[in-house]
């Protein structure tokens, strides 16, 4: 029985998080695609099977591409600088402080914060005639820009929301993996007569390799799938980014297909595309990622 035990034990305590995957995580994945295979809209009694006719109409759906490339525009001008000022906020963190711990909880409160307070308030930051933003502009002579009815704008207002609120949050993931990297490398180095900006690069960013990985993969995954910093931008708070769709993201549309035009069928077409997208993104970063940092 012992034997029994141990090896049946260890499959029994992580059943429950398999069966719940495959109840709330699996099956609608997998019940996405059957549905996208449909012309389904809401309420049809006999959903008409289709095949792939909803992704070629998405294919060539002038709206679809132009929400990836909102989604692709706001996605690097967050990420990127996001992981950047990340390390190097946890490099300051990690170096010897008063009140440490102070500066460390400081830098988590725009992630503990409402979101959507947080969207209100840049939202008016960003505000055409009355925003904080414009005004600072204006002291430096630079024209007042109509953050809203700019595509560019408007994804800098919406990447400066997300970069605001996830930044101190991988910062500390990495200043944990700082603190993990054993002193007696850095002591080594030290007696070697590295620099500390050489020690930096030759030392703390490759060992900080795997952690890197994690908070990229992350970043592309929860910034291909922005939903509601544009959502909440939109002054009256609609789906369409927008007067021309100028900030409509891929789940921005996908939204709108589902819940206002009622096509689930499509909608579910958008979603998929959307996961490979996410998939195929995550990966290259992975490898990027991997044979960038050494």
């Amino acid at each position: 029985m012992s034997n029994v035990d141990a090896k049946i034990s260890p499959y029994l305590f992580v059943a429950p998080f398999f069966v719940l995957f495959g109840a709330i995580g699996l099956f609608p994945l997998l019940y996405t695609a059957y549905v996208s295979l449909f012309d389904w809209e809401v309420g049809a009694d006999e959903p008409t099977f289709i095949g792939v006719e909803n992704y070629r109409t998405l294919f060539e759906d002038d709206q679809f591409w132009n929400a990836l490339f909102n989604t692709f525009s706001i996605f690097v001008l967050s990420s990127v600088p996001q992981i950047v000022i990340a390390v190097v906020i946890a490099a300051l963190l990690n170096a010897n402080l008063r009140a440490r711990t102070g500066w460390r909880m400081g830098v988590l409160l725009p992630y503990v914060a409402s979101l959507v307070a947080l969207t209100i308030i840049f939202g008016n930051l960003f505000g055409p005639q009355y925003g904080l933003v414009n005004d600072v502009l204006g002291i430096l002579g630079i024209d007042p820009i109509d953050w809203q009815a700019s595509t560019f704008g408007s994804h800098v207002a919406i990447a400066s929301m997300v970069n605001w609120r996830w930044t101190g949050y991988n910062a500390l993931i990495v200043l944990a993996a700082m603190q993990a990297i054993p002193r007696d490398v850095y002591e080594a180095a030290l007696v070697d007569g590295a620099s500390a900006l050489r020690r930096f690069f030759s030392i703390t960013l490759p060992m900080l390799k795997p952690t890197l990985i994690f908070v990229i993969v992350t970043s592309t995954i929860g910034g291909l799938q922005i939903f509601t910093e544009p959502k909440l931008f939109e002054p009256s708070g609609g789906s369409g980014g927008g007067t021309e769709h100028q900030y409509q993201t891929v789940v921005l549309y996908l939204y709108q297909s589902a819940f206002q035009g009622l096509d689930l069928g499509y909608a579910s077409a958008i979603a998929w595309v959307l996961f490979l997208i996410v998939i195929a993104v995550a990966g290259l970063n992975f490898f990027i990622t991997r044979r960038a940092v050494r």
